[in-house]
Order: structure tokens, then C-alpha cells, then sequence
């Protein structure tokens, strides 16, 4: 808008992801302006033509990447007010730090002054990747095993991951977290359970069915190894699913581990304390 003020219209949809803020960043980087002056709508199908929502970690490769391709047809299509402005050909104008400059001179305009000159810049663009990204890491538990009840503590985890170029390292530390804690639930606690005669669902509520708390997690130790993708215009490659897909096996792993002098070779989750009890005692 003409007061500096961005608009940022987006077909995809955050459920908690914090996707409003990435998007509000990428923008601001690349304009030189402050995140509080973006604002995003998102999912609005009175305002936004086309979307799909969010899934399998495409909102920031695919969304972030598309908001990235706009911001620049924003500076593009600037261009010529600022031609105006500096009294040069569009081609002798580049834009660097906020600002459109005549190459190789010292004469330059800021962004602001620009919009204010073409009363306000719209772009529309979209970004359809041509590959997929690869993610990868390792996730490394450490947990004992009560001999006479069963029961699991995990006392140590640390998790590396590269998930490429990093835009906001507290959300992507806090979905690998939330990934992990899913993870530990579906490993050793989290168990549907149907009468088998009727086939009626008996864990029906949280009084039957338990989901993971805080005291199940030591302080996780999370470290990015950061390769940037190349299938994309942010360098970034996937992180939604990363924690829930590397924290079973791992949990489960180190059951067997600490299980192996009895025998132990296998085991089916949830590995709740009960089945361990069994396990041991039958294994005695």
C-alpha cells in the first residue's frame, strides 16, 4: 500500500505451524522492512483465488517459496516509478539493502519512497517445485527400564537434523519438539484399544487414552546441520514430519537394546509398562 503497509494474500493454511510469521519474514527480508508492517491472510476464499491448505511439509517449501517469488515481482514491478524518482532507465536500476540504485553511481531511492510513488505495488505469482527436497538426521535415545514394574524413563535425547536453510530456528526447533513428543507417544504410550466382541472403541477419552506430558522428556538436545536444498529458491527442505518419523524407532530401538539379555528382539508399540513386565517375567 501506499503507506508501506504489505498485504500478503496466501493460499495455504497454518494450524499452529507459526506459518503466518515465516511468510511475514520472508517478505520483510527481502523488502528491508519491519515484520509488524506485513500482514497475512491466509485460507480466505472470499479474498484468495486458489489453495490447498497445508500438508506434508509444503507450506514454507512451496508457500514460503511462492511468497518469495512475489516479493521479488514487488521489486520488479517497482522498477519503474523508480526510474521516475532517480530520472535513469529501468535498466540502469538495481535493487540492494531497501533501496533501487543506479548501478554504479551513489544515487538511490529507499522502497517506501518508491510505493508511495506508484501509490501502492501488487504482484501475484506462484511457485511449483520441479523436485522434491530431501531431509535427513539422526535421532539418538537413551532410556532405562524399571526391572521390577516395567516402566519407562527416557533420560537423554539428542536429535541432528538437516532441514536445509533455516528462516525461524524457535519454530523449527519447537515442530521438531512437538514431532518428538508425538513420536514418544505413539512409541510407548498411546494405545487404541476396541472390545473385541463388539469392536466398540474403549479408549475413547483422555481417561483412557494417554497422550505424552512433560515429565515423559528429558531437555532435548536439538542441532542443525544446514546443507541448502537446490530445488527451491529458499534452500530449505522439509521439517513437519521429522521429529514424529525419527523418535519410534529410536525409542523403540533402545527398548530392544535394554531388553537384549532377555531375549528380547522385537516389539510391537505401544510398549507400555505392562507389556514390559510381561516381557521380562515371561522371559525370566
Amino acid at each position: 500500500a501506499p503507506d508501506g503497509q504489505v498485504t500478503l494474500r496466501i493460499g495455504s493454511m497454518s494450524n499452529g505451524q507459526g506459518h503466518d510469521t515465516i511468510y511475514a519474514q520472508i517478505v520483510a527480508g527481502k523488502l528491508g522492512m519491519p515484520i509488524e508492517a506485513v500482514s497475512v491472510i491466509q485460507g480466505d476464499t472470499d479474498d484468495i483465488a486458489y489453495g490447498t491448505g497445508t500438508g506434508a511439509c509444503r507450506s514454507i517449501i512451496v508457500g514460503g517459496s511462492a511468497v518469495a517469488v512475489t516479493t521479488d515481482r514487488v521489486i520488479k514491478n517497482g522498477l519503474e516509478a523508480a526510474a521516475v524518482l532517480l530520472e535513469a532507465s529501468v535498466e540502469d536500476i538495481e535493487f540492494r539493502n531497501e533501496n533501487y540504485e543506479v548501478t554504479g553511481t551513489d544515487r538511490r531511492v529507499h522502497f517506501l519512497q518508491v510505493v508511495a510513488q506508484a501509490d501502492g505495488i501488487d504482484a501475484r505469482d506462484r511457485f511449483l517445485p520441479n523436485d522434491f527436497t530431501y531431509p535427513n538426521g539422526t535421532h539418538v535415545c537413551e532410556l532405562e527400564i524399571d526391572e521390577a514394574t516395567g516402566t519407562i524413563e527416557v533420560v537423554d535425547y539428542t536429535v541432528v537434523d538437516d532441514f536445509g536453510k533455516t528462516i525461524n530456528p524457535l519454530l523449527l526447533e519447537g515442530q521438531v519438539h512437538g514431532g518428538i513428543a508425538q513420536g514418544l507417544g505413539q512409541a510407548l504410550l498411546e494405545n487404541c484399544a476396541y472390545d473385541a466382541e463388539s469392536g466398540q472403541l474403549i479408549a475413547a477419552t483422555f481417561m483412557d487414552y494417554t497422550m505424552p506430558r512433560a515429565s515423559n522428556f528429558p531437555e532435548i538436545r536439538f542441532k542443525r546441520n544446514e546443507v541448502p536444498c537446490l530445488t527451491n529458491p529458499l534452500g530449505i527442505k522439509g521439517a513437519g514430519e521429522a521429529g514424529a518419523i525419527g523418535a519410534p524407532p529410536a525409542i523403540i530401538n533402545a527398548v530392544v537394546n535394554a531388553l537384549k539379555d532377555y531375549g528380547v528382539r522385537h516389539v510391537d508399540m505401544p510398549v507400555t509398562s505392562t507389556k514390559l513386565w510381561q516381557l521380562m517375567q515371561s522371559s525370566a
